[in-house]
């Protein structure tokens, strides 16, 4: 089911953005129209420089224009200095709070969005409302105080040639009123293709060894090129509109020039007005250009805004894990550290656990098995608090999950997915990621248990090197002993495995089964098994068919009483009767939820 839209974006969650920087932002504009103010003294001192040329030379007025011009340019340049800065600490802010809840999204959520387009918004949108939240509330405050004050100049000066010129501009304001909601439409659409064009460029640099091998570099770049195609049609229509706007208001001022020199010397030379008065008109009629050309330019940023404003809304809006609940108690005398409870899950409608318990003492070895799709991973993913049973319980040493804090569950287990993530960054990042303070004897510790010496003698840096883009510069198996020395470095109540052994190879796996011993004394291990020879190690083996626990106990107990048990087993035997291979499934797809694969 497809989440319920965000209501639309308004002009009041537009202000709200830079509610907490009101003082500066006031500061700003307060400079700007000082600034516009000391323009509107400028024609008044001309006129009266032009009227009293004929006696001597108005020297005094010569030096008082000087001083209006740099005091001007003086008080301006101090207004967008505090407007440049009040624009990027709202850009600041915005994106931390953005990134803050991106990060915190239900796993349900992230199937749902495309990462791309997650990314565009807390980069390209808000770069677009940074322009809107400063520079349009300068342009319409300041464009629209600075324009009242010249039409009042205007008016006192001839209201007969005011009315021409109100006229032409009344004409302008009509065409313009009726793009503006245009506008917004094709700008949001732009705002949206550029998102679409961000997640299409991140899925193919995301696979990109897959993207070469399979010669698809030409599709790719098609499917991107779409997108951004896309972008740019609606950034054209925008165009359009825009470049009909100003050329409307510019052609409407011109005329209305022309007819105030027209109409206005004839008045002249009838002795109807004085040359001061003409000039001085004109000049204001000239500066009234200036602020209702920032009016214009600030409707349209404002709707142009609007687009991205709703994207960031929508982003704002999306549902994040909730917060809070108890404290996990020490494991008390005889609890597991997890219990299942007759735990039912549907991901999307559709059954994946149906009944499923089962309890994992301390310091225990339980291994899941079962075919592709039987829940096994949806067990991790329920017992890392990803996602919530539709019915049933878990159980953390005793306490129901739902009564529990999901940090303080979290801080309780590691998990080492199949993927095996590794970060961009060094390797010691990596490894302490989970446990930014630990020691160089803890970090040595972890290093020798996983059998990641040879890693850090042959990188460059050793620890400090870096890893490479989703750790490109290590092999599939050197990437799975980091994540798994990453999960022993936070010495975890319970480890979470899923098919630890998967990428490694003889050498290594044998080193990593030796330490999975080890640790087995310090936590309790859950493990996802694909090979016999790490079922067998467990002390018990709980198997799953169809979303179902349909047997538990030890290996030689499970061959001799379970048939699908049995039949997993023979499936991972290879034609000497050897141990290793297969035992149970090819690695799985991502058909399941975000980190919850249905196993």
């Amino acid at each position: 089911m497809s989440a319920p839209a965000a209501p639309r974006a308004r002009l009041r969650d537009l202000a709200r953005l830079a509610s907490g920087h009101s003082r500066t932002l006031a500061a700003a504009i307060a400079l700007t129209v000082v600034a516009s103010g000391l323009g509107l003294l400028q024609p008044l001192l001309v006129r009266q420089a032009v009227d009293g040329a004929g006696r001597s030379v108005p020297w005094a007025l010569l030096v008082g224009l000087a001083l209006l011009f740099a005091g001007q340019a003086l008080v301006d340049a101090a207004g967008l200095f505090l407007l440049e800065r009040t624009g990027e600490a709202v850009v600041l802010g915005l994106r931390r709070r953005l990134v803050a809840r991106l990060l915190r999204l239900r796993m349900d959520v992230y199937d749902r969005h495309r990462v791309g387009d997650l990314l565009s918004r807390v980069g390209t949108d808000t770069t677009v409302l940074r322009e809107v939240t400063t520079q349009a509330a300068v342009q319409l405050v300041t464009g629209a105080l600075t324009a009242v004050g010249t039409v009042a100049l205007m008016v006192w000066l001839d209201p007969l040639l005011f009315l021409l010129v109100a006229t032409t501009i009344a004409v302008a304001a009509v065409v313009v009123t009726t793009l503006l909601g245009r506008l917004r439409v094709a700008s949001e659409q732009a705002q949206r293709g550029v998102g679409a064009m961000s997640a299409d460029l991140e899925r193919a640099l995301g696979a990109i060894r897959t993207v070469r091998a399979s010669r698809a570099e030409r599709r790719e770049t098609d499917r991107v090129s779409r997108r951004a195609e896309e972008a740019y049609a609606a950034g054209v229509r925008a165009a359009k509109l825009t470049s009909v706007m100003s050329p409307a208001v510019e052609l409407a001022l011109r005329g209305s020039l022309l007819l105030v020199l027209l109409i206005g010397g004839t008045m002249v030379a009838r002795d109807a007005t004085s040359l001061g008065n003409l000039v001085a008109f004109l000049l204001y009629a000239t500066y009234l250009v200036v602020p209702l050309a920032s009016v214009l330019q600030g409707i349209g940023t404002v709707q142009r805004g609007m687009g991205a404003l709703q994207r960031v809304h929508e982003a704002g809006t999306l549902p994040t894990e909730p917060t809070g609940g108890a404290t996990l108690p020490a494991c008390p005398d005889g609890s597991p550290v997890l219990e299942f409870r007759d735990v039912w899950f549907r991901y999307r409608d559709r059954p994946v656990l149906r009944g499923v318990s089962f309890a994992v003492p301390e310091h225990a070895h339980v291994a899941l098995v079962g075919r592709s799709g039987a829940g096994k991973s949806t067990i991790l993913s329920l017992v890392a608090r990803f996602h919530e049973p539709t019915s049933g319980a878990i159980r953390f040493s005793g306490r129901p999950a739902a009564e529990l804090d999901r940090a303080e569950c979290r801080a309780r287990i590691a998990l080492v997915d199949q993927n095996t993530p590794v970060l961009h960054g060094t390797l010691r990042e990596n490894l302490t990621y989970a446990a930014p303070d630990a020691s160089a004897a803890e970090l040595a510790r972890v290093v020798d248990l996983v059998n990641l010496g040879d890693v850090v003698d042959r990188l460059p840096d050793g620890l400090d090197s870096p890893v490479g883009e989703r750790g490109n510069q290590l092999s599939g198996g050197e990437c799975q002993r980091v994540a798994i020395a990453r999960a022993l470095l936070c010495r975890p109540a319970l480890l979470l495995l899923d098919e630890p052994t998967a990428h490694l190879d003889a050498i290594n796996e044998a080193a990593l089964t030796r330490a999975i011993g080890q640790v087995a004394e310090e936590c309790a291990l859950l493990v996802i098994a694909h090979r016999l020879s790490t079922v067998r190690r467990a002390e018990h083996i709980v198997v799953l068919d169809g979303g179902r626990v349909v047997a538990g106990g030890g290996h030689d107990q499970l061959v001799r009483c379970s048939p699908v048990y049995r039949d997993l087993v023979l499936a991972g035997l290879d034609g000497t009767g050897g141990t290793g291979g297969t035992v149970v499934e090819e690695p799985e797809g991502s058909s399941g939820p975000t980190n919850a694969r249905t196993g």
